[in-house]
């Protein structure tokens, strides 16, 4: 179900997915920079703001959102460039600082002032905890999965097909031309072969050059040197995190994940121990699209009180 007027690029994306494969209402809120934000408004109650990562958007929490509406205001961004957003205008940098600022002011302007809870996954975990280091008093409890908040842990590395996407010139062949990113999210981001209408769902943001900018950004944004543009914000978002110490916390974690593999949740224990914890051993980095009806009762259980 979507809100008239759609914009066009939305109205691309809708026509490709399966029919009834994302049964919500679409919102569209104007940025300062003129690009239009799409969000999911669903239920009522304390909000709740689910923050993807990449390669996905807020199709990633289709099974979600309807468990948590019965009791909660439940608020599911698209970044610009995902999902039904707008491609952002050509001066958009795709970096963690624009992000963090692009779902300040959604929040802004959807829940100004309110305390929320957050729920992210992959970079959406940076973005999200970018923001609440920046707005503690307005976060109650935080659902992280598959992510980090930190560079990478003793233990870590950057998988090669990661460190491939961001070589010069063909990485952009590879992610942009030839659309291997999403199309290999699709294949080795689960341990569960998706469905027809899944996969649609995942592909249907970006069925060209230029609607795959966003997802070569976000490789391209990893910092992994002080010399690269989001390396402070990271180190800060980092610094940072003992200021979010009181907020109770669930570490939902798929431990099949060849991205943000078992070092990153160990780090996140010995950073959080009071934090809750379940791994689902057979899950992969869409722990979502693997477990959905786990990660559903997990998260409602979380945030019920």
């Amino acid at each position: 179900m979507v809100t008239a007027p759609v914009p066009a690029r939305a109205a691309r994306v809708l026509s490709r997915l399966a029919p009834g494969s994302f049964p919500f209402r679409g919102r569209w809120l104007a940025l300062a920079s003129g690009s239009r934000m799409h969000h999911v408004d669903e239920g009522s109650g304390p909000p709740v703001v689910l923050v993807h990562g990449n390669p996905s958007w807020s199709f990633l929490f289709r099974g979600v959102i309807p468990a948590l509406a019965g009791g909660h205001r439940v608020i599911a961004p698209d970044h610009l460039g995902c999902g039904l957003s707008d491609l952002p205008s050509p001066g958009y940098h795709h970096r963690l600082a624009e992000r963090v600022d692009d779902l300040a002011e959604l929040l802004d302007m959807t829940v100004p002032g309110e305390p929320v809870d957050l729920v992210a996954h992959d970079w959406g975990g940076m973005i999200a905890l970018a923001w609440a280091v920046r707005n503690p008093g307005r976060v109650r409890r935080l659902v992280l999965m598959n992510t980090a908040g930190f560079g990478l842990p003793p233990g870590a590395s950057i998988p090669a097909s990661l460190r491939l996407a961001r070589t010069p010139l063909l990485g952009s062949w590879l992610v942009r031309g030839l659309n291997l990113f999403v199309k290999g999210a699709i294949r080795h981001g689960v341990t569960r072969p998706l469905g027809e209408g899944a996969a649609r769902g995942f592909l249907a943001p970006y069925g060209s050059w230029d609607e795959r900018a966003a997802i070569h950004g976000f490789v391209l944004d990893i910092p992994l040197s002080e010399g690269h543009p989001s390396w402070n914000l990271v180190r800060h978002v980092s610094e940072a995190l003992p200021c979010l110490a009181s907020k109770p916390m669930l570490l939902l974690w798929g431990l099949r994940d060849f991205v943000f593999t078992p070092p990153f949740l160990e780090h996140w224990r010995k950073a959080w121990p009071g934090a809750q914890a379940h791994v689902l051993d057979g899950a992969g980095h869409w722990l979502m699209e693997d477990e959905p009806l786990e990660c559903s009762r997990r998260i409602e259980a979380f945030l019920t009180p």
